[in-house]
């Protein structure tokens, strides 16, 4: 799967972005059609601890999902935005099952 990691307002550090990607293909695991996926991490100009915002876009052949989270760390986010898109990929893979 192909993953795409923009980081808006600020440098994102490689180890950030490889856990990214690590996490992402995990997806593959749930549904093996995914094409590819838009991660954008966010930093909101705020007082409160949960400033760090995570959307995932990603695409699979006729749909695509957007996932939006939004934590105390980046890491986070993307572990609950990731398990948030696993749940919808098997409800899709049981959607396609019981029309075959």
């Amino acid at each position: 799967m192909e993953v795409n990691t923009q980081s808006v307002n600020f440098v994102a550090d490689g180890k950030l972005i490889d856990f990214v990607k690590r996490r992402m293909d995990k997806l593959d695991l749930f549904y093996d059609k995914v094409i590819s996926s838009d991660v954008y991490l966010k930093v909101e100009n705020t007082s409160a601890k949960e400033n760090k915002i995570v959307e995932i876009k990603l695409l699979v052949p006729r749909d695509k999902f957007m996932v939006k989270k939004q934590c105390k760390s980046f890491e986070e986010a993307v572990d609950s935005a990731c398990s948030s898109l696993e749940r919808q990929l098997v409800k899709k893979k049981e959607k396609l099952r019981t029309k075959a």
